[in-house]
């Protein structure tokens, strides 16, 4: 924030408390009128100033942490309890596959920061997130964004930089972004995909498994990083990753995926591999039946590490998995969500938090 920017927040910031000492509450539409500024701006000032313990942040406005007349619609104050600091407007590509955990974290941590999750879902295949991402700011109580937006779609780049300008924090979940010329970086909490794949190749390579391939998913903007890893984990353990199978799948159930898993299935055989890497849950556990149909059975005549641990301690044989730390991204994001707002200045954060690995059936030395 430039001197400039400085000045004028801080005259912000002085108004409302004048505002508050003289009214005992004050409310974000009527100042907006009042001071000529944005609901948004006025949301991170009153922000500020609730994690400076100048005032409590109600729905809609503020009240003074002294003040005994209550606000309609508000919550009576609990010194036990964080001051309420608003709505945290939560946007991710899916409501049924892998997101949910991650939405359950977020709302776990929402309560200790004296925040609520304002959700809304996506897709994989949308063309541009930011209509989504401008309707959750629409909200008055809305005081900062939790968003896992499209790096894909032809509006990709247009959206994030739209992101990195507006008057409300914003933190990317399980995605990394830079901005401008100097590729200053976006807030950020991502899963450490590369690492969570290559721990599956090492775990494949101590039970003696010398050609380990991959198989990711085409659409997934997981496979990069999962492919990085193995490709990391390969060169770690001294195996040769063109020897094996390394190759993307369609989704499940569309035209050309059982060829796909054909095609999958004759490049283990003819390669002599003996352990795959599979991602994700859905297409780990489809090529483990196709296998068995044509008389590869699991982990005998070949070892399956599934990605995502979804589902796979479902499947017979459980299938062993790397597990992303769904919850604790979740967490993580809304606490670093939390702290942008009651410190603005503070440096730009990226986390980076570790899968874990699932050791279950369907993994086995090699035989013979």
């Amino acid at each position: 924030m430039n001197p400039e920017s400085r000045t004028l927040a801080a005259s912000r910031r002085a108004s409302i408390l004048e505002a508050l000492h003289r009214d005992g509450v004050v409310r974000i539409s009527d100042l907006s009128e009042r001071m000529g500024v944005t609901p948004v701006t006025l949301r991170r000032d009153i922000a500020h100033l609730a994690g400076e313990g100048l005032l409590h942040r109600v729905h809609g406005g503020a009240t003074l942490r002294t003040a005994d007349t209550p606000v309609p619609g508000a919550a009576p104050f609990d010194a036990a309890r964080p001051p309420y600091l608003g709505s945290a407007g939560m946007l991710v590509p899916s409501l049924d596959y892998y997101w949910p955990e991650v939405v359950r974290g977020a709302e776990e941590e929402a309560s200790a920061q004296g925040l609520r999750i304002l959700l809304r879902g996506s897709s994989y295949e949308s063309a541009d997130d930011r209509p989504q991402l401008e309707r959750l700011l629409d909200h008055e109580d809305v005081c900062g964004l939790i968003a896992a937006p499209s790096l894909t779609a032809p509006s990709s780049a247009a959206t994030i930089e739209w992101l990195s300008t507006i008057d409300t924090p914003v933190v990317l979940v399980e995605r990394l972004a830079t901005v401008g010329p100097r590729q200053a970086v976006v807030e950020s909490v991502v899963s450490d995909h590369a690492l969570g794949a290559a721990m599956a190749v090492h775990h494949l390579s101590s039970l003696g498994h010398r050609r380990i391939g991959v198989v990711t998913s085409e659409h997934s903007p997981t496979s990069p990083h999962v492919h990085r890893g193995w490709l990391d984990a390969c060169a770690e353990t001294g195996l040769d990753p063109a020897s094996t199978v390394d190759t993307a799948v369609p989704r499940p159930g569309v035209p050309g995926w059982d060829a796909a898993l054909d095609a999958v299935l004759d490049g283990l055989a003819a390669t002599g591999t003996t352990a795959v890497l599979v991602h994700a849950d859905t297409e780990a556990m489809a090529l483990v039946q196709r296998a068995e149909q044509r008389g590869v059975q699991v982990p005998a005549g070949l070892s399956v590490v599934a990605y995502d641990d979804e589902v796979a301690a479902l499947f017979t044989p459980a299938l062993t998995a790397v597990r992303p730390p769904r919850r604790s991204i979740g967490r993580a994001a809304l606490a670093l969500l939390a702290a942008r707002l009651h410190d603005p200045d503070r440096p730009t954060h990226r986390v980076v938090i570790t899968p874990s690995l699932r050791v279950r059936g369907s993994t086995a030395p090699p035989a013979g």
